[in-house]
């Protein structure tokens, strides 16, 4: 395959996999070999095994860093503070995005930047919805209300009444409390039903604040 070849088939994907550049005729280990003489010249880069983009001098525009999470790790959504960041209901800004898996706990270097992934039990992996990226991209995200729980769930100091205010949560506003209740009883777990009680709490005494003003 001649790289003009690559680029009319891949040119305007911020990601692909080894096989869209396979073919009927195709032989798989004469692919890999020109991806592997690819990356060494950086016509491309590799994320992981079978995952690549084009390189800077080609490459149209970079991929959404959730677009990245999603096909790191197939299996997974983006949770925790990317997630919360996302809808805005924290202020700060996230610099590893952050995910949920079934599969093993772990940190990816990219060329795109680092992603977390942590684990959770089969029984949690649900929450989450294709939510639509700038460039008619999509990816895998956890609704706020799950975002929260999750990282309730996975983080021991959550069981701290003070660690809800430490959130600094902001537009509560537009999280759905019945779906939040309803989310931490499936958890059946104590520290994230208290945890969502502390939440719901904050988002009455916000409404109040909105009603005094």
């Amino acid at each position: 395959m001649r790289r003009e070849e690559l680029i009319e088939i891949v040119g305007r994907e911020p990601l692909f996999t080894t096989g869209v550049l396979l073919g009927p005729e195709s032989d798989v280990a004469d692919v890999r070999k020109q991806l592997s003489r690819w990356k060494a010249d950086g016509t491309v880069v590799q994320l992981r095994r079978g995952l690549y983009a084009l390189g800077d001098r080609l490459r149209v525009a970079d991929p959404h860093p959730f677009e990245v999470s999603n096909a790191l790790v197939p299996g997974s959504y983006v949770s925790l503070q990317s997630a919360l960041a996302y809808h805005a209901l924290i202020p700060e800004a996230v610099f590893v995005c952050t995910a949920v898996t079934t599969g093993r706990t772990g940190l990816r270097q990219t060329p795109f930047g680092a992603f977390m992934y942590r684990h959770i039990k089969d029984e949690f992996f649900w929450g989450y919805e294709s939510r639509e990226l700038p460039g008619g991209r999509s990816a895998f995200v956890a609704r706020p209300e799950k975002a929260l729980l999750d990282l309730a769930y996975l983080t021991p100091a959550a069981a701290d009444p003070g660690y809800v205010r430490e959130l600094r949560l902001q537009r509560s506003e537009t999280l759905d409390r019945e779906r939040l209740a309803d989310y931490a009883r499936r958890f059946e777990s104590p520290k994230v039903v208290r945890f969502a009680g502390a939440v719901d709490a904050v988002i009455g005494e916000d409404a109040e604040g909105w009603e005094t003003l």
